[in-house]
């Protein structure tokens, strides 16, 4: 995801790269490049780390670190507010998976059981994906109240039935061959209603990374979602 995004913005004829790295320290690139905008491709320790060394530079982030939870949302808030920048995190840059995800919230109250099936490459170092996680958020809010869940009585393997997150069982695979794969599977009596995206390659998150590049320095304080800047 760093190496397609330096490719896109090195292509903007309006955003201009002025510095990337894997393993450079950031403080001194900060110092270095004193760019507007840093862009976060990591995990949510390592964005964590991250993220005040911009706030204290007075630099806005756009984050794609996966697996922030609400407490660390909740520092990046508070730290956004009192540095005066903005702060943008996306668990998703696809506008199909955005999609996806409103249609899944608008479907959740009107049915009582949910799977989340999540599929990326072999090299994924967490699971299940962040998306899946604000998938299952994001419809247990929109239903207002947990889904049911068949406890099964006998486990032949352990956790097979998924995670758990108020009622929704996350299924997480890992394989070669594979990008970022979401479906969201309800079932109801008779009926199940599948709604699934397949990215098939990075260069579909550039145009939502862009577009958070370009808002994040107009969005004072935190923004959760590519759809809260796309206004879905």
């Amino acid at each position: 995801m760093g190496a397609e995004t330096v490719r896109a913005v090195a292509a903007s004829d309006d955003v201009t790269l002025v510095g990337a790295t894997c393993n450079t320290p950031r403080a001194s690139m900060l110092d270095a490049t004193q760019p507007q905008v840093m862009v976060e491709f990591t995990h949510a320790e390592a964005c964590m780390e991250a993220a005040p060394l911009a706030a204290n530079r007075g630099i806005h982030m756009v984050l794609g670190a996966s697996g922030l939870n609400a407490d660390q949302l909740q520092t990046l808030d508070t730290m956004s507010r009192e540095h005066g920048v903005g702060v943008i995190v996306a668990p998703n840059f696809a506008l199909g998976a955005v999609v996806l995800k409103k249609l899944a919230e608008q479907a959740a109250a009107f049915f009582d059981y949910v799977d989340v099936v999540e599929a990326h490459h072999e090299m994924k170092i967490d699971a299940p994906s962040g998306f899946s996680l604000a998938i299952a958020r994001g419809v247990r809010d929109a239903r207002g109240s947990d889904f049911q869940r068949n406890e099964t009585t006998v486990h032949h393997l352990p956790e097979t039935r998924g995670g758990d997150v108020g009622g929704v069982s996350i299924h997480s695979l890992r394989l070669p061959g594979r990008s970022a794969h979401h479906e969201v599977i309800f079932g109801a009596a008779g009926q199940t209603l599948s709604i699934r995206h397949d990215t098939l390659g990075r260069d579909c998150y550039m145009p939502g990374v862009l577009r958070c590049v370009r808002e994040v320095v107009h969005r004072p304080g935190l923004t959760v979602g590519l759809e809260a800047v796309l206004g879905l």
